[in-house]
């Protein structure tokens, strides 16, 4: 599972996703899905963006893959 950290940095932050919206040019409804991690794409171009403007070193900061917990065997 992809997840989106954008909602705790922008707490940590102390910024509302209007001040992001308008730090970045990124479109309202397209930082509210982020935060909501219900973004079923993620344009290169507003994670360089939101990297920029909420001054992270990495990527991972704001978007890591955790691996889905393991099935249990129906046995």
């Amino acid at each position: 599972m992809i997840r989106i950290f954008l909602y705790d940095l922008l707490a940590k932050k102390r910024l509302s996703q209007r001040e992001l919206s308008r730090m970045t040019g990124i479109r309202a409804n397209t930082i509210s899905d982020m935060c909501n991690e219900i973004a079923e794409r993620v344009s290169l171009d507003h994670l360089e963006k939101i990297c920029a403007a909420l001054d992270l070193s990495s990527l991972e900061e704001l978007i890591q893959r955790v691996p889905d917990a393991p099935e249990e065997n129906a046995e």
